[in-house]
């Protein structure tokens, strides 16, 4: 669980917001003339990329409203919310790594992290 900055009502519990996927996708304007292979790849293509994301979001349980949000999706951390129609502002993400790829923080697949032994034992 973490607290989402709704840029139209104040910080909320993530449970009141509905992830809408990812943001900054424009309808194509020639709908009418996509092949069914073009339609598809605007419908259900999207970068999925680790790191620094922008995503869309929808406050379900409270203004009902859409906004943008630009989230790490290796540590869940939130570097900016901003309402539909404005540009993602400028943010420097710190992205934590491990030799394996994988971020040593927030919410990554606990299955694969690296466990240092420090050598200073439990005596």
């Amino acid at each position: 669980m973490f607290v989402i900055d709704c840029p139209h009502c104040g910080p909320r519990d993530q449970a009141e917001f509905a992830y809408a996927g990812e943001a900054h996708i424009a309808r194509p304007a020639n709908a009418d003339e996509l092949t069914d292979a073009e339609w598809a790849g605007y419908v259900f293509m999207r970068r999925n990329g680790k790191g620094l994301y922008a995503e869309r979001w929808w406050h379900a349980a409270g203004c009902r409203k859409f906004f943008n949000m630009l989230r790490n999706t290796a540590t869940d951390q939130i570097h900016a919310v901003y309402r539909i129609g404005e540009r993602p502002p400028e943010v420097k993400a710190d992205l934590p790594r491990t030799p394996s790829g994988e971020a040593s923080i927030g919410s990554g697949n606990d299955a694969v992290k690296l466990v240092r032994d420090t050598g200073a034992g439990d005596a």
